[in-house]
């Protein structure tokens, strides 16, 4: 039986319903774009009133955890702070390592939240880390195989990277788990230690609330992007 591909219908081109889960998923990215960067940037301008920088608190949290072996470094680019759990490194970036605002403490406390998951070896960080090279290896090949198997006409290709897709997206589900206990930690340990007071606590809390967005779009985006797969594809095999 001929296979028109999508886009296509009796030989001639047409307007493909699963466009609509695309447009969908591009909003949806959008908005928590820049609901983060908005969020960001109007507690930037909001000094916190122990004018502790970012750096500074994050090394105060580790220390009052009892954590002595890792290390906090200024990174470049915005919003590019992260935890190395193989380097046992706080990386932080320059909106965020030497600034004193409730963003950049906030930011900060969020990436020593991960350290801090590391040290006591939280069991949704370990996995999501185990679960790493395995991600990469769906996310990098999945639509270059999808592609081929479309362009060669050969269903066993599709499936394979549909799989390698889903894998790619286990890995993002595996990480909301690990995203909203870091902030939950970070603003916890902000407020006890009295890093942050009153409403910084809550503008804080906005900030990685507004991050913690991100992750969850990056989900649907997914699952959008495999319900059209699914819809695309998964009759194939029955067609065939």
């Amino acid at each position: 039986m001929p296979y028109y591909g999508y886009g296509y219908g009796y030989g001639m081109m047409y307007w493909d319903p699963t466009y609509i889960l695309i447009i969908i998923g591009a909003i949806i990215s959008l908005i928590a774009s820049a609901r983060v960067n908005s969020t960001f940037r109007r507690y930037s301008g909001v000094r916190s009133m122990t004018g502790m920088t970012g750096a500074q608190a994050a090394m105060e949290l580790l220390r009052s955890q009892g954590i002595y072996d890792v290390t906090v470094q200024p990174v470049r680019g915005q919003l590019t702070d992260h935890y190395d759990p193989r380097t046992k490194t706080v990386n932080l970036s320059e909106a965020v390592y030497g600034q004193t605002s409730v963003s950049a403490i906030g930011v900060a406390a969020h990436e020593c939240g991960h350290a801090i998951q590391d040290y006591v070896g939280y069991a949704p960080l370990r996995l999501r880390t185990a679960f790493v090279p395995i991600a990469q290896f769906g996310s990098t090949l999945s639509w270059p195989i999808i592609i081929i198997g479309i362009l060669l006409g050969m269903t066993p290709f599709i499936e394979l990277g549909i799989w390698l897709f889903v894998l790619a997206l286990l890995f993002q589900i595996i990480t909301l788990p690990v995203e909203f206990n870091a902030s939950s930690r970070a603003v916890r340990l902000l407020d006890e230690r009295g890093i942050l007071y009153g409403d910084e606590v809550r503008q804080t809390r906005k900030v990685l609330s507004a991050a913690a967005l991100t992750y969850v779009a990056a989900v649907a985006v997914s699952l959008l992007q495999l319900l059209r797969l699914l819809i695309l594809f998964g009759g194939r095999r029955r067609r065939d």
